[in-house]
């Protein structure tokens, strides 16, 4: 037997002695895995499935099964006791005219979940008042884990939506609004839609971002065998412990250089470009004025640092918040979800114009993806991110619309954002692709 099926085992046993007031358990692991967390992910039946890796590494979580979903995460503190957290998202637009059949948000409480904290791994059960349905869940799990294969599909066409005539005409539209005074800026975005030879899973993809997109979050949301969305993201939305919050405004971007000189002038020329600052202090002030009525103190980082990702470099200043008493993550969620970073200034506006002109629902793109627990909770910003529903996938990128912002300039940071997942399925993209 192995050490992984005798905890297993073990857990099962535990639970069958646990007491009614026992909510969840966790087992210990003597050693590392002998497989990778998103190939287990993939092996196990029990849907919904979550999977989430914090961009500093120190985390890592696949969450399976569920006790209790909830359409809204505010219902969730009702249940979640001790460690238990629930798992899922908001999306950008979801119960919306545009998009009514995309729920607003989606979250569970997992029945089990592979934790990874540094060198330290746990399996856990969330017992949930039902001891038979724990064990049955328990004695589902797959124990031989194939290992997912690389990417192996071609990409054979690439449609853009809006189209790149499209695109023009939007950011002209936008920009005669910032000049009538409508708002200051607006987050235009395009949806990337590939046809392959061959099909892909999400958890193919997953992984292959995970293991080439450093600094990034990773997680995979998949509601059921059809469905999934996925996305490797440098941005977070805010992280919470106990009353303080940490979070950042991550805005201005330039593309990666051919060589370290190249690298290096183009990281210069981001970090003195006026076009690109100004867009990066819109959404310092926006988070700032959103959390006033939550927080004593808000902290700025005085200077934007650089971010350098495998394919494009941004702009960053940290924000840390001490949180008024009594404030939850949900609270946070709802004040600081969309940024200005995905949306635009001001929130309703812009929120407004997305919806009344750009030619695509986003759903899950540009939302937020995490968990709450009652004494802590991160979320990720789900950009640089992928939907797949059977063999069709949707890549997304946006793009901060600003006095000064150039359609075709804009159409290029497009690429290279989307380059993130799309290089990884081809590096040789076939003509019209995107790259």
């Amino acid at each position: 037997m192995s050490y992984f099926q005798q905890a297993i085992t073990e857990l099962i046993e535990r639970v069958k002695e646990a007491t009614d007031e026992v909510s969840r358990l966790v087992q210990v692991l003597p050693k590392k895995p002998d497989f990778a967390f998103i190939d287990w992910l993939q092996a196990q039946p029990l849907f919904p499935k979550f999977y989430w890796q914090s961009r500093d590494r120190n985390e890592e979580v696949v969450a399976i099964g569920q006790l209790s979903t909830f359409s809204d995460p505010a219902p969730a503190y009702a249940f979640l006791q001790g460690e238990q957290r629930v798992w899922g998202g908001r999306s950008f637009d979801g119960q919306s005219a545009k998009n009514p059949h995309c729920p607003a948000s989606f979250f569970f409480l997992p029945q089990i979940e592979l934790i990874r904290h540094d060198q330290e791994w746990e399996l856990a059960i969330n017992i949930g008042g039902d001891k038979l349905q724990a064990i049955e869940s328990l004695q589902q799990l797959k124990l031989i884990i194939p290992q997912l294969l690389p990417l192996s599909a071609q990409i054979k066409c690439v449609e853009h939506t809006p189209t790149q005539p499209q695109w023009a005409h939007l950011v002209k539209k936008v920009l005669d609004g910032i000049e009538n005074n409508q708002f200051k800026k607006v987050v235009l975005a395009r949806e990337t839609t590939l046809e392959l030879d061959s099909a892909i899973c999400a958890a193919q993809l997953l992984k292959a971002s995970a293991e080439h997109n450093q600094h990034s979050f990773h997680f995979m949301l998949a509601q059921n065998e059809r469905h999934s969305f996925i996305g490797s993201t440098p941005e977070r939305l805010y992280s919470r412990q106990g009353k303080d919050l940490y979070t950042e405004a991550l805005a201005g971007t330039i593309g990666r250089g051919k060589n370290a000189s190249q690298d290096m002038e183009l990281a210069n020329w981001l970090s003195q470009d006026s076009k690109n600052l100004n867009e990066n202090q819109y959404v310092v002030d926006d988070i700032i004025e959103r959390l006033k009525p939550y927080s004593d103190v808000v902290e700025v980082e005085s200077e934007a640092r650089l971010v350098r990702l495998r394919k494009v470099q941004h702009l960053k200043r940290s924000i840390h918040a001490h949180l008024n008493h009594g404030v939850n993550g949900v609270q946070l969620l709802s004040a600081l979800q969309p940024t200005a970073a995905v949306a635009g200034l001001p929130r309703k506006e812009s929120m407004d114009f997305i919806q009344q002109h750009e030619p695509f629902a986003r759903s899950w793109y540009a939302g937020s993806m995490g968990f709450i627990s009652q004494q802590r909770a991160e979320f990720c910003v789900a950009i640089r991110s992928a939907q797949i529903v059977d063999d069709a996938i949707q890549l997304y990128a946006g793009a901060g619309i600003v006095p000064g912002s150039i359609a075709e300039h804009e159409w290029q940071e497009l690429d290279k954002k989307v380059s993130t997942l799309l290089s990884l399925i081809s590096d040789h993209p076939s003509l019209g692709v995107a790259s």
